[in-house]
């Protein structure tokens, strides 16, 4: 059926799929080990998987089976040897937070913010008071021109840092410690899968950095890479500052311009993110294997063109070999220039294979091509396998592959002339957007209902005009105008199909099992078959479509309390209603927990939010909330804030007030804090944080936002009733909260604290910690817990995200 030449010896070498199949079952075994065994066990493990492969033929006869399990013992043991080694590196607690002086070299390009830069630091030695000490190989380091939350520490002005440059400087570092939530981002798997091992702060203040010298052969395609981005940032970004009306949209085409040549996605503005997001082409705002794809065409076709210049090379290598040589060779260099991404490695490994096969005169069958390159992008990082990229990459090629059709068809539209092209690009874009729904819905809870429109505009816009342009204005600068004027057009044409109400849809998160089924449903639709074979495959979409999440029973309530770092946020829900207490913070101009971690949190459980309630003005408790309040503008907001605060414009506030109250499916709410007479001028923010009781057959939950021992000598002098089974531990654990009198009147069985892993403020306090010890009560924070879930029905549970899911590359806090 297909059009794909299978003869009797490219059907014996179908013989290498279960091997493949096996090595990345083995891959995918080790990934799921919760932690990691001794190196020896690994070992073993390789020893008898090559023992299996050497076995292979055994008295003259093949053993297959031998053969895969081999492989997929090669496959567990390697990847595991590797995740031992790399963990072997990992930074000692003990010089965690400890002041070092560090000598090594820029590694990669700086990463600009507002506040400072980012940039990956290769360490060749370390100091602390003079003794050296051992740290990771490589670390992730922060030099802020001001300070940021974690270290108050910063100089007034940044030198020109560049990749290649030996530096001496005076740091912090710690562990990456990410966040973790309910199908929320692992930060500490991508810490993992970059190599970085340590993260930390330039501390100016207490030694002068010093630039030991500029290697400019250290490190030179990332050299280069920065060298290109600033020129483009340069003359997009600051060209037009004469012209304010321009300005602004020259510079976020800079933005697109530079992610497309070097792949700096961190580059492009966040409003441009949303309009990219929202329509479904955010995959081309960085180095897609289109991009890859049409270089290598390109490349070939020059390459093919200078070498039929010479009789010579001719005689030695035909032109069409050293065409397809070079075209995958430049290919791969571009990838590498770019970033080496997990799609441009994907398309140059699949190039590579395909160029190979041709060379040597061979044609196997798609599904080993697929697998083969799939096998070799696991050998090469494995741990792509639990990125999102890598799946959606690999479905996408492999279900075009599946659908193409037969060589008939083919030849139809070759007679076609040009007229069948823009039929072919709709197929396959049809086919490529039907299959990927379901995936798109499982990895990110929401799909883009305009995609098809938007794509079918962007792909080639962005492929044949923008990426040419953004290339080739690295030997002709002006070109890089015309690029951001094509980057400019494109926006203002994707603009009204993302402002379209109903330009993406939201869904809950479905089990593993929904989300495969719906994929096969996805990839049978696509299929080359009877129509009616076809609809078979809409069937397995339903579950993913109408799939909800499970929600409290009337008169019961559950309280997640999100993992946000140093910050507050709790989500209460009953059987149809939802509260977000508190916002968490916000990191950075484009930066906040609310678009970074709740209300992707809020997609993921299938909620809507009703009420919004911000327990008094501090940046850790409303950085998120004006994100929330934009994804749900139905939502009630009660909060302490002045009425001059820039959130009353968003949403006008109602003012808490002790005694106000209200019913939910059962479940009662009740504000104990402040009083009205508490609202007076000169009084601290955190004295006027809401306090919420929630009480529904005879279970309770305190939250207590940041009030200190004053607010709860008062509470408790009121006599109101505060006892709870859940307690919010006031103002984070801090040495001026949790007296002794509240803990008694509330006599809580488990107290949750929310604070960011070794924050500057020192929360908890270790005085607080004993205090609640003494007291018997079960203590819980983000930082060992992660996200903390506790239903009312079952008090005497409480459910840790760390716990629940756990993996060998997560960080263990001591």
């Amino acid at each position: 059926m297909y059009a794909f030449a299978i003869n009797t010896a490219s059907v014996r070498r179908t013989g290498w799929a279960p091997w493949l199949i096996a090595w990345l079952l083995g891959c995918s075994a080790q990934l799921a080990q919760p932690t990691l065994w001794k190196p020896l066990g690994y070992l073993c493990a390789l020893l008898a998987g090559a023992a299996l492969i050497a076995l292979v033929r055994h008295n003259g006869r093949m053993r297959p089976w031998r053969a895969a399990a081999g492989a997929l013992l090669c496959g567990f043991a390697l990847c595991g040897l590797r995740a031992a080694a790399f963990q072997s590196q990992a930074i000692a607690p003990a010089i965690e937070g400890q002041d070092l002086l560090l000598t090594g070299t820029v590694a990669a390009m700086p990463q600009p913010s507002a506040t400072g830069l980012r940039f990956r630091f290769e360490v060749e030695s370390a100091e602390r008071d003079g003794q050296p000490v051992p740290t990771p190989p490589l670390i992730e380091l922060g030099w802020w021109t001001v300070g940021n939350s974690d270290d108050p520490v910063g100089g007034d002005a940044l030198p020109d840092i560049r990749a290649g440059q030996r530096w001496r400087l005076a740091t912090r570092l710690k562990a990456p410690h990410g966040s973790r939530n309910p199908h929320g981002f692992d930060y500490e798997l991508w810490a993992w899968s970059t190599g970085v091992q340590a993260e930390g702060s330039v501390r100016t203040g207490h030694a002068p950095p010093v630039l030991l010298e500029d290697r400019l052969w250290s490190h030179p395609v990332e050299r280069a890479r920065q060298s290109v981005r600033d020129a483009i940032l340069v003359r997009l970004a600051g060209a037009s500052a004469d012209d304010a009306d321009d300005a602004t949209p020259r510079r976020r085409a800079a933005g697109v311009v530079a992610a497309l040549v070097t792949g700096d996605q961190r580059a492009i503005e966040r409003s441009d993110w949303d309009i990219f997001r929202a329509t479904g082409v955010a995959h081309l705002m960085s180095i897609s294997g289109l991009h890859v794809t049409m270089f290598a065409w390109l490349a070939a076709g020059a390459t093919g063109w200078l070498w039929r210049r010479s009789a010579r090379l001719c005689m030695a290598v035909p032109a069409p070999q050293a065409a397809l040589a070079g075209g995958v060779v430049l290919a791969a260099l571009y990838a590498t220039f770019s970033g080496g991404g997990l799609p441009a490695q994907r398309t140059v490994l699949m190039l590579a294979i395909v160029a190979a096969l041709r060379m040597s005169g061979r044609r196997w069958p798609w599904p080993q091509v697929w697998l083969l390159a799939c096998a070799g992008a696991a050998a090469f990082d494995p741990w792509a396998l639990l990125q999102a990229g890598f799946w959606l990459s690999f479905v996408a090629v492999g279900v075009l592959f599946a659908s193409s059709r037969p060589a008939a068809d083919r030849v139809a539209d070759a007679s076609g002339g040009l007229m069948s092209r823009p039929a072919a690009l709709l197929r396959e874009q049809v086919v490529v957007t039907v299959a990927l729904t379901p995936l798109s819905l499982w990895l990110f809870g929401q799909v883009s209902l305009v995609g098809l429109p938007a794509n079918l505009l962007a792909i080639p816009w962005t492929t044949l005009v923008v990426t040419p342009l953004a290339l080739l204005g690295g030997l002709f600068p002006p070109l890089w105008d015309l690029a951001a004027l094509a980057v400019r057009a494109m926006v203002w044409l994707l603009q009204p199909l993302a402002a379209w109400p109903n330009a993406t849809v939201s869904l809950p998160a479905a089990p593993v099992w929904v989300a495969v089924t719906a994929i096969l449903g996805g990839a049978i639709a696509c299929m080359p078959l009877p129509v009616r074979m076809r609809l078979l495959g809409v069937a397995p979409l339903l579950p993913v479509l109408l799939w909800t999440s499970e929600v409290p029973a009337a008169g019961h309530f559950e309280l997640l309390a999100a993992d946000i770092g140093q910050g507050s946020a709790v989500l209460v829900r009953t059987a149809h209603h939802a509260l977000l207490y508190d916002a968490g913070p916000r990191w950075g101009p484009d930066s906040d927990a609310g678009q970074r971690t709740l209300v992707p949190l809020l997609q993921a459980l299938g909620t809507g939010l009703d009420t919004l309630v911000l327990s008094h003005r501090d940046t850790d408790h409303v950085g998120g909330a004006a994100a929330l309040l934009a994804h749900h503008p139905a939502a009630t907001l009660r909060s302490s804030i002045e009425p001059g605060h820039p959130l009353q414009a968003l949403r006008p506030a109602l003012r808490c007030e002790a005694g106000q109250h209200w019913r939910w499916d059962g479940v009662d709410f009740t504000v104990m804090h402040p009083q009205p007479t508490d609202y007076r001028p000169g009084i601290a923010s955190n004295a006027l944080s809401c306090v919420l009781r929630i009480e529904a057959g005879g279970r309770s939950a305190l939250l207590t936002g940041d009030i200190g021992e004053a607010e709860e000598e008062a509470l408790v002098a009121s006599g109101a009733d505060l006892r709870a089974d859940w307690l919010m531990v006031p103002h984070h654990g801090s040495r001026s909260s949790s007296s002794q009198a509240l803990l008694r009147a509330v006599a809580p069985m488990y107290a949750i604290a929310q604070a960011g892993y070794r924050n500057r403020f020192g929360h908890p306090a270790a005085s607080v910690l004993a205090r609640y010890r003494d007291q018997g009560i079960h203590w819980v924070d983000t930082v060992h817990c992660g996200a903390a879930r506790w239903h009312s029905a079952f008090p005497e549970q409480i459910v840790c995200e760390r716990v629940r899911d756990p993996h060998y590359w997560q960080h263990n806090a001591p």
